[in-house]
């Protein structure tokens, strides 16, 4: 049989799983892949940056819960893609990062991008693999794919040595394995026995359901669950959705500063059902909840099980099949109706809370000041995009807070930010793989002007790409939580590192091909919305926004443990 190289086994391991896109820049260690996936079914999106390419392939995965491929060349490529891979790690996104690197033949003869790659990256990822055998390629590719998607979701790297993909190989001698079935859904029976028995016993039950909620695809039963428990719910991170906002049993985000009922519910529940979250700072570590109330933790990773405070019962169990046989052992014991008439009062406060909360910020969210509040700026994307089908992204540190304090999610995988890794710049790729992924859809990205600056030439990659997406710029004219948290914690903010000044981006985006335009009234954001949309260009509404506005992130950011002196 004719031989072929390594390079071209790896391009077919990528058709052959039915790989949409590649994110990727391409460089010499990688174009033996290349070559062979030029003209094929596997498109290669380049970008104009690798750490805007591993977002993209983040953003992928998240939104399409199957791994999303970024393929980067050695040395400086690697490097550059690493910020992606930790906050898909902290994020658990589904995430395969192919690397080249420099040949075995070269190792430490200082070769062009010479570096060891694989120990750098390995405490960020699920799984590290270096290939050194041209006809193991096709294993070592099925392995990343796996170990990206089963159990907990995360990255993995696979790192293919450039003398591997160049060398030739009998394909008669490569061994071909493709697991299909890797995606595991246990259900722990006792469990669930026990989770209904804790039900029966609690006054005021709380559900917060998380990124395992969405990745086990369990929006239809956790709507069934809380609907024939009478239970309220909160979601977080990519959680969010997979019960509506909309929904009467829903009371939106689980963080506690968004205006609503989130504080109350967590400080006040007497049981609370984590189902596929994590006890981290957006709980702080479990001080949030009362301290005598009963946790229930449900994760795919025991290891997990704990972590900052006492779990009283840990599940091991996918949250899907969980909730599935706690609403089969519901119905069979004919509960449902008592338990909805036991919480009906605990519900009742958490309405009375969320609207108590809610006035207080409305005046934010109202406001016609000028400089325009960001809270205002945000409520105005947050009415425009109200189909259900409508995307929305936040980036950024106050501009990130200010979204995640107001956007309404009405179906899960439509909102998208950094989630715990806080790092700046994935507004644009993940805006751009969104709309990538949901062609004809509206997508709209709002993010501060500090963070647009890390992936700016993403808005080149859009335009040339025509993926019409919209970006509106909180502009506060620095890094305003930065600036804010200095001046609460040392009376006054530094003057570098914090002042970036007018930046006419509108303008420069006109100047790329995209639609632009400046907004300084509150009004003016919707006509300007309207204006983009119709428009059916990539465009950049500038949005002139109070420098002065201190958000909730700011003054946590001022307390945190490292500023002390």
């Amino acid at each position: 049989m004719e031989q072929m190289i390594g390079g071209r086994l790896a391009a077919e391991e990528l058709i052959e799983r039915g790989v949409e896109y590649v994110f990727t820049i391409s460089g010499g260690h990688i174009t033996p892949i290349y070559q062979f996936l030029e003209n094929s079914p596997v498109r290669l999106f380049d970008t104009r940056h690798e750490q805007a390419a591993v977002f993209m392939a983040e953003a992928y995965g998240r939104l399409m819960r199957r791994p999303g491929i970024a393929m980067v060349t050695a040395g400086p490529g690697f490097t550059n893609a690493l910020s992606g891979i930790a906050n898909a790690r902290l994020s658990n996104s589904p995430l395969v990062l192919i690397s080249g690197s420099v040949g075995l033949e070269s190792i430490e003869k200082l070769d062009l991008q010479d570096m060891r790659q694989a120990p750098v990256i390995e405490p960020m990822v699920k799984k590290a693999f270096v290939c050194h055998s041209p006809q193991r390629i096709p294993e070592f590719v099925d392995l990343a794919f796996r170990n990206a998607i089963s159990g907990r979701p995360g990255p993995v790297y696979l790192e293919l040595p450039v003398d591997v993909l160049n060398a030739g190989v009998d394909p008669s001698k490569a061994r071909k394995v493709n697991t299909t079935c890797c995606e595991s859904h246990p259900v722990d029976i006792q469990g669930a026995a026990k989770i209904v028995e804790m039900i029966r016993k609690a006054k005021k039950p709380l559900v917060i359901a998380g990124s395992g909620a969405w990745y086990s695809d369990a929006a239809e039963e956790l709507v069934r669950f809380v609907e024939n428990t009478g239970i309220p719910a909160l979601t977080s991170s990519q959680g969010r959705g997979t019960i509506p906002d909309t929904h009467p049993l829903c009371f939106e985000s689980s963080l506690a500063i968004r205006p609503g009922a989130a504080l109350v519910a967590n400080t006040s529940a007497d049981l609370v059902l984590f189902l596929g979250s994590r006890m981290n700072l957006y709980y702080i570590f479990g001080d949030v909840f009362n301290h005598a109330a009963r946790i229930v933790q449900v994760d795919l990773e025991p290891e997990e099980m704990g972590r900052n405070r006492t779990v009283d019962l840990t599940v091991v169990s996918d949250v899907k099949a969980l909730l599935k046989e706690c609403n089969r052992l519901i119905q069979a014991e004919g509960i449902s109706e008592g338990l909805k008439s036991s919480f009906k009062g605990w519900v009742n406060s958490l309405v009375a809370a969320d609207k108590e909360s809610k006035s207080q910020t409305m005046p934010m969210w109202e406001s016609d000041a000028v400089p325009i509040h960001a809270l205002r700026a945000a409520q105005e994307i947050n009415t425009f995009m109200d189909r259900p089908d409508d995307i929305v992204v936040a980036d950024g540190g106050d501009a990130q807070i200010w979204m995640g304090m107001t956007r309404t999610v009405r179906r899960p995988g439509r909102y998208l930010d950094s989630n715990l890794y806080g790092c700046l710049g994935v507004g644009l790729p993940y805006a751009n793989a969104a709309q990538l992924t949901n062609p004809g859809k509206r997508v709209c990205l709002f993010c501060g002007d500090g963070s647009i600056g890390f992936n700016f030439m993403e808005f080149e990659t859009a335009i040339r790409k025509k993926l019409p997406v919209v970006v509106v710029i909180s502009n506060d004219l620095g890094w305003g939580m930065i600036r804010h948290s200095q001046q609460l914690r040392l009376g006054h903010p530094i003057k570098e590192g914090t002042e970036i000044g007018y930046v006419p981006y509108h303008k420069l985006v006109e100047a790329l091909g995209g639609f632009g335009a400046e907004v300084r009234k509150p009004g003016d954001i919707r006509p300007a919305l309207e204006a983009a949309f119709a428009s059916g260009r990539t465009s950049c509404i500038n949005v002139m926004t109070d420098p002065d506005t201190i958000s909730p992130g700011s003054i946590a950011l001022a307390n945190l443990g490292s500023y002390k002196a």
